[in-house]
């Protein structure tokens, strides 16, 4: 009997050893945290310490809607909650404790959907924006004051490792909704991206200024949060960035002159009305998971001047991405404008993310590809 006993008991240990081996922690869990874990199949355990809670629910962004979690409370208070097969990608998440959005303290906070959020990394295999051993860049903050919005202006801006030795081109580079300038930098990985082009020979050197991408007078942010009031924000966002960003970037910063711009989601409105507006000052207009407001049946094209693009000499090189799995819309939105394209023989280049959603590795995914075709 005591052997059985013993023999059962090795088998629930090592049972334990080999479930616990085949989960790895998020690399967004904060340092000395051993949670949240994800396994081969992409299944993931949480664990929060809500003691009093009579409900723990598992919620989050798109990349989440089609995941099932069960939560169980132990003793000691400690919620366990684990989940069905994630999809890959970037996700933000929370917790909905009896009725309450809180975040997890395990984890890493990010700013998205307009505060600091909880996120988790389900790895997809790819190593490309991964730090490796390269010469690295770095990324500072500056800022301006504008007149127009008649306040300060953060910004972020990368530098490649060899900046002073040569003017180089600019890449004017926008976040999304509910997002803010440290996106591209924390989600977005940038600097690891074009770390790893760069030393790969893969893309031409160049400055990014990530810029802030909403711009309002004072007078203006009492309006609704609404469509018409996102664009009359990205028209301040390209008064701003013409007459006053690119002049202070190009006065302080060794450039060349040669200048591209692209954005995702609410950034991909504002890169295609600004660089539609400027066709003779952008080479290059990325556009990560299409966006257009304010559009119509018969004027889908009502506040977003594409068709100055037709008529331009320069004819800048248009870059569309999207990922496979994004909701209708967005792919509504990239039909549109390639349907007009393909319609009126601009030349463009389209791009689909495999098995991804309106997510961050999506737009890694477009900036690494758009980043080698621009400057050559």
């Amino acid at each position: 009997m005591q052997y059985l006993q013993k023999i059962s008991s090795l088998f629930i240990l090592f049972s334990s050893m080999v479930f616990s081996q085949s989960y790895q922690t998020s690399a967004t869990a904060l340092g000395g945290k051993e949670f949240p874990k994800v396994d081969p199949e992409r299944k993931v355990l949480f664990q929060a310490y809500f003691p009093d809670a009579k409900s723990v629910i598992l919620d989050g962004g798109d990349g989440m809607k089609n995941v099932k979690s069960t939560a169980s409370k132990n003793k000691d208070g400690v919620w366990n909650i684990s989940t069905s097969p994630m999809e890959i990608g970037f996700h933000y998440y929370w917790f909905n404790v009896d009725g309450k959005r809180t975040n997890d303290s395990n984890t890493q906070l990010y700013f998205g959907y307009g505060q600091p959020t909880s996120g988790i990394e389900i790895p997809s295999g790819e190593d490309f924006f991964i730090e490796k051993k390269v010469k690295h860049g770095k990324i500072i903050d500056d800022s301006l004051n504008s007149k127009i919005t008649l306040g300060q202006r953060n910004f972020k801006i990368y530098l490649p490792l060899n900046y002073g030795n040569k003017k180089l081109p600019v890449l004017y580079l926008y976040h999304g909704t509910g997002e803010d300038i440290t996106g591209w930098e924390k989600q977005g990985y940038i600097r690891n991206i074009l770390d790893n082009l760069f030393a790969d020979n893969k893309a031409k050197e160049m400055i990014v200024v990530m810029d802030y991408g909403v711009a309002l007078k004072p007078e203006e942010e009492k309006m609704p949060d609404d469509y018409p009031r996102t664009v009359l924000s990205s028209k301040n966002i390209d008064t701003i960035l013409i007459q006053e960003l690119i002049p202070y970037i190009e006065k302080k910063y060794k450039t060349n002159g040669k200048k591209a711009i692209a954005g995702l989601s609410r950034g991909s409105y504002q890169a295609m009305l600004i660089g539609a507006n400027h066709p003779e000052v952008f080479s290059a207009i990325g556009s990560f998971s299409p966006v257009i407001y304010e559009g119509t049946q018969a004027e889908p094209f009502r506040e977003l001047p594409i068709k100055n693009l037709l008529k331009s000499k320069n004819k800048p090189f248009f870059f569309i991405g999207i990922g496979e799995k994004e909701d209708p819309r967005f792919f509504e939105f990239n039909q549109t404008i390639t349907n007009y394209f393909n319609q009126n023989k601009y030349p463009f280049f389209s791009y689909k993310s495999s098995e991804t959603y309106h997510e961050w590795l999506t737009w890694r995914r477009c900036l690494y590809q758009f980043a080698q075709q621009i400057f050559k």
